[in-house]
């Protein structure tokens, strides 16, 4: 019985050390990627918060004092040049150009007798000149008359969106007050501000046509159809805020930017020589970031790194790293300080590769 004892004690010791070497065999071979930074000359894109404004977007004022007694279009409708928007009450200036009109005939025919009467030397130059001058300005009061009688008329000066009315039908409208907006949306002209480095570096880069063009990533986070080109550049820095404001203009042939919108100005800045890694080789601690290094002895070190720009799935490194590190790329949970590992290696154009691929889907 004894012996029965021993034996099972043994089998069950040889089969406990069997499946420990098992384990420790498996976790030998446990085998980590590893890749390198990529040194490339690539194209990033940075965000500006900016406004939409219509190239052409004015203020429609009444420019007579009356009532407002007619409106011929709605909110919100598209108009043409010189069509009728509003009328003001014009009784009282058709009256005047009425009476303006009268007193005009009667200092034209009173000319025209004087000028008879000087033909025949019967009145002198004089009196002539006199009744001319009152003409004259029977003339000028009647001009005068029929602008006040056109301005109870508000027309459109272009093609454009209407906005919100200010003003209802049978207002008391006073010189000057504001009746509604026009803008034409065909071109619009979108604000953003840069701060005073990025200024800089910008002017060294403008010569190129492409740097000029940036896209708009309208509210919805979608990119507008179209490109813009940055025509304009303010000739003062707001002392405030160390920032200059920009004007790109963008077509809007089919009407989908609105005058008063918001976006992001995405302007791309091309990179020479960015060292390049992807974002999940990178962990974070304490609003720092690190990578693993791995030595020339497979041993993991962490190191700290600076990232300058962040772009989909990948980090531009400027601080930290050198392209011949190697990095590990998974299982940065698996591992800690010193741990040393067995690597195998992926070269750095098919992580890129697989990545762009991912970003695509």
């Amino acid at each position: 019985m004894k012996r029965i004892f021993i034996l099972g004690s043994l089998t069950s010791l040889i089969f406990f050390a069997a499946c420990q070497h098992k384990t420790q065999e498996k976790e030998s071979e446990t085998k980590f990627l590893v890749t390198n930074p990529v040194l490339k000359d690539t194209l990033v894109h940075k965000e500006y918060v900016c406004q939409v404004q219509s190239a052409s977007h004015i203020e429609l004022r009444s420019q007579e004092k009356g009532y407002l007694q007619n409106i011929y279009v709605d909110e919100g409708q598209y108009v043409h040049k010189g069509q009728l928007m509003f009328r003001v009450m014009p009784l009282l200036y058709k009256a005047e150009m009425q009476k303006a009109k009268a007193e005009m005939n009667f200092a034209e025919i009173e000319y025209r007798n004087t000028k008879s009467l000087a033909d025949s030397n019967i009145v002198s130059p004089n009196e002539l000149a006199l009744t001319k001058a009152k003409l004259d300005k029977a003339k000028a009061e009647l001009a005068l008359a029929q602008t006040h009688l056109d301005f109870t008329e508000i027309r459109a000066p272009f093609d454009g969106m209407m906005d919100r009315f200010h003003m209802r039908l049978g207002s008391l409208v006073e010189e000057g007050e504001l009746l509604t907006t026009l803008s034409d949306n065909r071109k619009m002209w979108v604000y953003f501000n840069v701060p005073e480095a990025e200024y800089l570096d910008y002017t060294t880069r403008a010569k190129s046509d492409s740097v000029r063009k940036v896209q708009l990533q309208m509210a919805n986070k979608q990119l507008f159809d179209h490109p813009g080109i940055v025509e304009t550049i303010e000739a003062d820095f707001n002392n405030e805020t160390g920032n200059i404001a920009f004007r790109a203009t963008f077509p809007n042939p089919k009407g989908i930017l609105r005058h008063g919108e918001t976006g992001n100005i995405m302007m791309p800045i091309p990179l020479k020589n960015a060292l390049i890694i992807p974002q999940k080789a990178s962990f974070e601690i304490l609003d720092k970031k690190y990578v693993y290094v791995i030595d020339k002895d497979n041993r993991v070190q962490s190191r700290e790194i600076t990232v300058g720009v962040e772009m989909p799935h990948l980090y531009v490194v400027t601080g930290g790293l050198k392209q011949e590190d190697r990095i590990l790329l998974e299982g940065l949970r698996k591992v800690k300080n010193n741990d040393r590992i067995v690597v195998d290696f992926v070269k750095p154009q098919t992580v890129l590769s697989e990545l762009n691929d991912l970003h695509a889907e």
